[in-house]
């Protein structure tokens, strides 16, 4: 009977630890006072936890929160950026990869253009490179906790098994467990948009929102995520959001090019091909197409009108309360607002379309990453200090390894 309360209460002191470090992680910086006010537990509790998170490096202290409260102000709370995740984003032109570190900051990252498809032994040698690298260099006194991979394809959670992946081709892939075993760290596996909306959601656009839809457009096509009563929706199987394997909605014949799949439509490619760039990042890209010329104009446009069409179905079917755009999307939509806008107005239903917001990712090229790291960051949140500690291993194993 002892043995079962004991277990039972460090049961819940490593709950009320995760609660802790994640509302510092999503919130952060807060002052002990409002931690005890969002999680309901005593001062002396949260001092504790507070005490034992910082002793073990994973959040900071620092000066009070000015407050109008009388008596002494308590220290302010923050996460630490000692301690990140990995993450990892296999694209057909590059392999792009970040180290995130609690609050969502992005410590270091690297993007290497690939002159074919990458591989999945690849895509490992790349990751195990780059962070033995880091690990050396600017990652030298952080640790890390594991690693999160945004596949552009169709992932099962449960196992990071890469069940389809059409454009890197890879099939039935068990990338999850190949990654993990060379790299000694746990890892998540899951869909890029599905992790983009998480980010976007958590940390940008759509912070506050209960029901959001958001779009990710990359290399590899369109896809998409959703929130809907403040809840990640993954579907049965987990691969919900395939929005750009749906035939697009051509209402001007002339805007026609290929009449198969949206993705087909709107097309990064396209756009690259209009300025002459082979593998360029969405800041470049951006910059590219910020130009007077009437080609460029005529297809940011044409594609503005096929993108609104799948923002009114989205509209009409789920009604969001916001529509985040990401990747080469937001670039379309920051290109005339008004215009993708009036057309989306033209083709949904009036009523779900009065209060919608349609905007661009907050978060830029750290979205994915940021979403791929929040899966890492949340096996942590569960048993922060067992988890911290599978870090430290694997660490020390990389640098006996060496």
């Amino acid at each position: 009977m002892i043995q079962e309360q004991g277990a039972r209460l460090e049961g819940v002191r490593k709950a009320n630890l995760g609660s802790v470090l994640r509302l510092a992680h999503h919130h952060g910086p807060l002052s002990r006072a409002e931690l005890t006010a969002r999680t309901g537990l005593n001062r002396s509790t949260i001092a504790d936890l507070v005490s034992t998170l910082v002793s073990e490096g994973l959040l900071n202290e620092g000066d009070p929160i000015p407050t109008r409260r009388v008596g002494r102000p308590s220290p302010s709370v923050s996460p630490s950026s000692t301690v990140a995740a990995i993450s990892l984003n296999p694209e057909v032109d590059s392999i792009e990869i970040a180290a995130v570190g609690l609050g969502g900051n992005v410590l270091a990252r690297k993007r290497e253009v690939a002159e074919k498809v990458p591989s999945p032994a690849e895509t490992i040698a790349t990751a195990e490179r780059v962070i033995a690298d880091w690990r050396s260099a600017e990652l030298a006194n952080v640790r890390i906790v594991g690693v999160g991979v945004a596949v552009p394809g169709l992932v099962r959670e449960s196992d990071a098994v890469v069940r389809l992946a059409p454009h890197l081709g890879w099939r039935e892939v068990e990338f999850g467990a190949q990654l993990s075993e060379r790299l000694g760290l746990p890892v998540a596996v899951g869909n890029d948009a599905s992790y983009g909306a998480l980010a976007e959601w958590l940390f940008g656009a759509a912070q506050g929102y209960e029901h959001v839809v958001y779009l990710n457009g990359g290399p590899s096509g369109i896809g998409g995520g959703l929130i809907l009563h403040g809840r990640p929706i993954r579907g049965a199987g987990g691969y919900a959001g395939e929005w750009g394997k749906n035939a697009p909605t051509v209402n001007a014949p002339v805007d026609n090019r290929s009449g198969t799949v949206l993705e087909d439509e709107v097309n990064r490619r396209r756009l690259t091909e209009l300025v002459g760039l082979t593998a360029p990042d969405d800041i470049e890209l951006a910059e590219a197409l910020d130009r007077d010329d009437t080609r460029v104009t005529a297809e940011i446009r044409r594609q503005q009108h096929l993108l609104a069409g799948a923002l009114a179905n989205a509209i009409n079917t789920l009604n969001p309360a916001i529509i985040v755009l990401g990747g080469f999307l937001a670039i379309l939509h920051r290109a005339d607002p008004d215009l993708l806008e009036s057309c989306i107005t033209e083709l949904a239903l009036p009523v779900p379309t009065e209060d919608v917001t349609i905007a661009a990712a907050a978060l830029g090229t750290d979205r994915l990453h940021i979403g791929a790291a929040e899966m890492v960051f949340s096996d942590l949140f569960g048993d922060p200090l067992a988890n911290l500690a599978v870090g430290a291993r694997a660490a020390a194993e990389t640098v006996s390894r060496s």
